[in-house]
This record gives structure tokens, sequence and C-alpha cells, in this order.
């Protein structure tokens, strides 16, 4: 009797232990996950994850570190235009991250395809892409932890920023040399060089002041719409909000699309045209007829597209009060 309750009691014992290896598997504890994402950032600074690794290394507990995962959709049957755009910027600052001196094991990088992961989004309850996520190490994520990229956008810098917010990590982008502008300029030197050698024997265009001054406008209209911003930042041509819809004027005043920035140089235009207009019809020369059209156009052109002007303005900075003719 008692040899048969010392048996039965080993069995119990073993059928308990050989349940509880099986609930571990293989590599799941805290620091073989670490050094698994560890040893994959060092070869990968975005890691793919499909539904498994997301469950091993995102959903499993515990955790001591902090992952942010891009939830995308880059294959072109699914039309995500600005996807490729949003993988880019996350990469320069996944890259980043990677090669500073606060590189660490606490923070890791990873990103869920729709077509690798389907059901990591519907896990998530996720029907829209791009959309960027920090899963903490403790907890479950709150919905600071999710980044509003309608507000802010997806720009390398602003991603940057909003991962200090909730890791307090600070990562400084550094983005890969473009050589394209130092080319173009090049170029642009070569064929100014070349057209003054071959005119060099009738160079009275160089006194004309209304060519000085049409180039000084047009430069001044590319500083003051946000060229050399666009130039810095490499800012997307346009974006698409969750409900398909086109969006060609940034919501923040700290950011700006491609397409804003032609807006902008076009609405500064036409205020200098109607200002220019208005000039000539005060100086009292010609026909009166002819200055009063010239000064009525003016004011209407003034009018109008400063009212815009002003409204992008009040757009983009939020609790601005003062409008005209448009809000």
């Amino acid at each position: 009797m008692r040899t048969t309750l010392i048996l039965s009691l080993c069995i119990l014992a073993t059928l308990i232990y050989d349940a509880g290896g099986q609930g571990r598997k293989p590599g799941s504890t805290l620091g073989e996950r670490v050094q698994q994402l560890t040893d994959l950032t060092n070869k990968r600074s975005v890691l793919r994850f499909n539904a498994n690794k997301f469950k091993d290394f995102v959903k499993s507990t515990p955790r001591n570190y902090s992952i942010i995962v891009m939830f995308t959709a880059m294959a072109p049957q699914r039309q995500c235009a600005v996807c490729r755009q949003a993988h880019d910027e996350y990469t320069i600052v996944a890259n980043s991250y990677r090669y500073s001196p606060s590189y660490s094991n606490k923070l890791f990088f990873a990103m869920v395809d729709f077509d690798e992961g389907s059901e990591v989004f519907q896990m998530m309850r996720l029907n829209t892409a791009p959309v960027f996520i920090h899963f903490p190490p403790k907890g479950k994520p709150k919905n600071a932890d999710t980044m509003d990229i309608q507000r802010i956008g997806f720009g390398a810098e602003a991603v940057a920023k909003w991962i200090q917010e909730r890791t307090d990590i600070q990562i400084r982008v550094f983005r890969p040399p473009n050589y394209s502008g130092t080319l173009a300029v090049i170029i642009l030197f070569s064929f100014v060089a070349g057209f003054l050698y071959l005119r060099r024997n009738n160079l009275e265009f160089l006194y004309n002041k209304t060519m000085w001054g049409m180039w000084s406008l047009f430069f001044c209209f590319a500083m003051t719409s946000g060229q050399m911003w666009n130039h810095i930042r490499g800012p997307p041509f346009v974006h698409k909000n969750q409900n398909g819809q086109v969006v060609y004027i940034h919501g923040s005043s700290q950011g700006q699309f491609v397409f804003e920035t032609y807006i902008i140089m076009f609405l500064n235009a036409a205020v200098v045209v109607g200002l220019i207009l208005m000039t000539e019809a005060s100086k009292g020369k010609g026909d009166a007829r002819k200055r009063k059209i010239f000064a009525v156009v003016g004011l209407i052109l003034v009018s109008v597209f400063f009212s815009l002007l002003l409204s992008v303005f009040k757009t983009k900075t939020q609790g601005y009060p003062y409008s005209f003719l448009f809000r």
C-alpha cells in the first residue's frame, strides 16, 4: 500500500514537472528573449515580426525593455501611399539609435506588416496603417503610447521626440548624406558659367533691374514658404489620413508637407502682386481709369490671399483667435 502511494506521488510529480516544462517554451525566459532581440538588432535595426514573434517578444511577460512597433502595409496591392515613406523615416530613427552612445537593450524597434501578421492587426484592433505603438516594460499601452501621426506627422524627428516622451531615451537623428543637392548646385553653376562664356560679348542683361528683382522675389518666396525646411527635414509630399483623404496642410506648426510649401509660395506671390498693383495705382501717372482698376484688383488680391494665409496659420497654430474673411 505504501509502495503504491509512493509510486502514485512520483507519477503525479512527474506529470506536474512535464506540464510546467511544456508551458515554458525554450528561449522564453526574460534573459534569453533580451539576448535574442539584441542579436537580431545587431543584424537589422528594425525587426520584422510575424504573429508568433509578436506574441513571444511583445506580449509575453515579464519584460524589462520597451519596444516600438510600427504596424504597416507596404505591399503594392494594399495601396498605402505613405507606408513606404513612414517606414523610411522609422528606419532612420532606428539606425540613429543603433549607432548612438545611448544605445542599450532597454529599447528595441520592430515592425509588423499586414501580409505577414494579419492576426496581430486583429489582436490590436487596427484597421489602418501606418500606426506606431509603444509597448512599455510593465502594463499595457495607454492612449499616449499610440503616436498621433495626424497631429505631429511621421518624420524621423517627430518619431524620436515622441519616443523620448514615452521612454525618456533621447535619440539624435542622423540622416544619411544626400548628394543630390550638391550635384544640382554643380550642374547649375556649370550651366551659368557656360552661358556667361557664350554671352561674354553681350552682358548688358546683367544690369537688368527687372530680372534681378524677379530673382530676388523668387528667392524670398522660396525661403519664406519653407523650402529650406524641406531640404533639411525631408517631409512627405502629402499625407493621407485614416479616412484615406489626402491632406495638404500639416495640422501642427512643427511640421509641413512639400505641397504645403507650394501653396504658401503661391499665396505670398499673390499678396505681393496685389501690393505692386496698388503701388502702381498710387503713383498718379497714366490713365485714371487704369489706375483705378489696378487699385481695386490689388486690394482684392491682398485681402483674399492674405485672409487665406491667415487661415492657414490659424489651422496650424491651435488657439490663434484672429481671422479675416475666412476661418
